[in-house]
């Protein structure tokens, strides 16, 4: 991971983050943790891959080599 994708995703901590999954899955929640690997924790994530039927997953782990894009909240 870059030093630039470390900044943000440090500066992104306990914020509400989307982050784009392979397969076209949205996954909305806080950013509980990162590692080197972009492994992310994320705490009250919610399935957000249908706006029209947003389901709560709960606190979640999510793989790095599954991570398309995380987009912060904007500041």
């Amino acid at each position: 991971m870059t030093e630039m994708a470390s900044k943000i995703l440090e500066d992104s901590l306990e914020k509400l983050v989307l982050v784009r999954l392979r397969g076209g899955r949205s996954i909305r929640g806080k950013l509980k943790g990162f590692d080197q690997h972009m492994n992310l924790v994320l705490e009250d994530a919610e399935d957000a891959s249908d706006n029209e039927n947003i389901e709560k997953i709960g606190t979640m782990i999510v793989r790095g080599d599954n991570v398309i894009i995380v987009s912060p909240s904007p500041r």
